[in-house]
């Protein structure tokens, strides 16, 4: 046998897997009580043995535990036990510094994020420093020849550091993640003995115990894929902190076998994530965005929020999603996440069926949002939508015209309250180019992305002290707000600065 230990952990058990293994579990309990093993079809004939196998299977598993496995696959215990072989201690980061490298697809990234999710759970931290790092593990692609081509070229480098490690530090570990190590599995073990670990795409959970395993100076590997693993459970964690946007995996695997493609073979059988962990990792990432717009001075305070209706019976039959009372709910909790923050919304009249008491309902959402910016129209009917088929366009035309007016009279008294809370305030504009209606002004927008109005005059640079000039679209402007409108805010300028001197003046 070759002295490489591989070491497999078992596929993750599906719902009726789990029966046998509940079964042996309280067999292997009540054995260790009595003296006795599991009963034989001798002993089973003696009334001492029958009645002690009865009182175990009372004891045992019900019919209704199973129904409950088989609903929801993806339940999990809160804290598993450990093998048997490694105690919770061995199980444990303990601090070490994990370096992380991901190629390929976006699937790549989001398993990057699983991985490190998982480790940093088990007491592992992050580092971006490579010469730092205890744990290397590169999240591999094996779509082309090139892109493993690719990780034999970066395993030949980290040779080198593995090599010159001091002998006074803990030993660097190198793994190999995702689907290069489930296509190539023991060619990689074998041709590049530095690797201490492999992990195929379904084995992310299995991490702490394959390094665990490495720390004894094995290989450790766990490619088996799973037909039902997800990682609905585990929320990833974005891995680079100046990343510009996010991706949330629906699924994985697939079931299409291209004749080209490699993906079913390492990946496994499509199987798709419950819509609830789908929802609350998108939630998640909604309130990261809430928060990243009250942090930063360089995102605008303003967010559009379609409401279409304000009665939650036309917004059922226009298939919107929410009711109004969610609706006013998300208003609230944005409010309070980005205080000040500037809303606008899209608003229907006369759509199919809406009655007067629907039409009132959405004027009263009008008064208690108080939007800052609004688009509102009359409904037409489309042909090839849902409602051209199914619903009926039944509100006179005289009557769509005039609840659009009196829907654009509520928002413009609303939105002139709410910019009145402006006049007297310094705000921060950055110019856009000079009013269409007047050569003498410039505009700009205001960080509720409100129009702004001001004299295109002169005025000092903060940044060059002494010097006047004259702003130019892109530069910022201090103006102090005079008056203001429904659509607009005018003012005078005071001066030019940058997004960075503003804050003392705002």
């Amino acid at each position: 046998m070759h002295p490489l230990q591989c070491v497999l952990q078992a596929q993750r058990r599906g719902p009726w897997a789990s029966v046998s293994w509940l079964l042996l579990r309280t067999c292997r309990a009540q054995s260790s009580v009595h003296g006795t093993t599991c009963p034989g079809p001798e002993r089973q004939q003696e009334n001492g043995v029958r009645k002690d196998f009865s009182s175990r299977l009372a004891a045992g598993p019900t019919f209704q535990h199973f129904l409950r496995s088989a609903l929801d696959p993806q339940e999990k215990p809160d804290v598993e036990d450990p093998p048997p072989y490694l105690t919770v201690d061995e199980l444990s980061g303990r601090q070490r510094k994990v370096y992380l490298e991901t190629y390929g697809c976006q699937m790549n990234v989001n398993d990057t994020e699983i991985a490190w999710s998982v480790l940093q759970k088990s007491g592992y931290l992050r580092t971006r420093n490579l010469q730092e790092a205890d744990v290397i593990l590169l999240v591999t692609c094996s779509i082309r020849e090139k892109a493993e081509q690719t990780i034999w070229n970066r395993l030949h480098q980290l040779k080198a550091l593995k090599t010159k490690r001091l002998r006074s530090r803990v030993p660097l570990r190198i793994g190999i993640l995702g689907c290069m190590a489930e296509r190539l599995k023991e060619e990689i073990l074998n041709r590049e003995k530095m690797v201490d670990i492999l992990a195929g795409p379904d084995a992310y959970r299995d991490l702490p115990r394959l390094l665990a395993v490495a720390e004894s100076g094995q290989q450790a590997a766990n490619v088996l894929l799973s037909l039902d693993e997800t990682y609905a459970d585990v929320m990833p964690v974005q891995t680079s902190p100046s990343a510009t946007s996010a991706f949330v995996s629906i699924m994985r695997g697939c079931d299409n076998m291209c004749s080209y493609c490699i993906v079913p073979f390492t990946r496994g059988r499509e199987r798709s994530r419950p819509v609830a962990s789908i929802l609350e990792e998108v939630r998640k990432l909604s309130e990261q965005v809430l928060q990243l717009i009250h942090e930063r001075d360089n995102i605008c305070k303003q967010i559009h929020l379609p409401a279409q209706s304000g009665s939650s019976r036309v917004l059922e039959a226009m298939r919107r999603g929410y009711s109004r009372e969610a609706y006013v709910e998300l208003v609230h909790h944005i409010r309070e996440s980005i205080p000040g923050v500037s809303l606008s919304s899209d608003f229907i009249a006369g759509f199919c069926g809406e009655t007067e008491e629907d039409h009132l309902q959405t004027v009263s959402l009008l008064r208690e949002v108080q939007y800052n910016m609004g688009f509102l129209f009359a409904y037409s009917m489309r042909q090839k939508t849902r409602a051209y088929h199914r619903l009926k366009d039944d509100v006179p035309e005289e009557v769509k015209l005039r609840r659009l007016e009196e829907l654009i009279t509520v928002f413009r008294e609303e939105a002139t309250k709410a910019n009145m809370a402006s006049v007297g305030c310094t705000q921060l504009v950055l110019v856009e180019g000079h009013s269409k209606r007047s050569a003498t002004d410039l505009c700009g927008r205001n960080d509720g992305n409100l129009k702004v109005i001001f004299p295109n005059v002169e005025v000092e640079d903060v940044s060059n002290s002494g010097v006047r000039v004259r702003a130019q679209p892109g530069d910022y402007v201090l103006v102090k707000i005079t008056s203001t409108s429904s659509q607009t805010l005018k003012g005078h300028v005071l001066c030019r600065t940058t997004l960075k001197d503003s804050s003392a003046y705002c």
